[in-house]
């Protein structure tokens, strides 16, 4: 059984959905907001590199967090089908940023990610 997900129809969806997966606990759909071929880098200093990277720190990242809160999202910089957003660390991370891609359909995707959730 696949599961059907709510795709970005804007960059900045892209957190909202981030957020609300998270708290579901859902790595398969943390690692669905990414291209297939996107670097995440995450805990600070450790590279991911593609989906099933990614999905794989997502699982271990949910077996230490379990509650993420919406974080304020700083103004997004485009130009053409790639936008650069962030958001306001409500954590003690030292930042948070993400590249995304509009898709051929017109949804969005993250092509690059930095965080610091947490640093293990």
């Amino acid at each position: 059984m696949t599961t059907v997900y709510e795709h970005a129809a804007t960059p900045e969806d892209l957190a909202r959905l981030w957020v609300e997966r998270a708290n579901a606990g859902d790595a398969d759909g943390l690692a669905a907001l990414y291209e297939k071929d996107a670097v995440m880098v995450f805990p600070m200093g450790v590279e991911h590199v593609g989906r099933d990277a990614i999905r794989t720190a997502f699982a271990h990242m949910l077996q230490h967090y379990t509650h993420f809160e919406s974080e304020e999202t700083l103004p997004t910089l485009r130009t053409g089908d790639i936008a650069l957003t962030s958001t306001s660390p409500a954590d003690r991370s030292r930042g948070r940023y993400q590249v995304a891609r509009r898709q051929p359909d017109g949804t969005w995707l993250r092509i690059l990610h930095s965080s610091g959730y947490f640093d293990e």
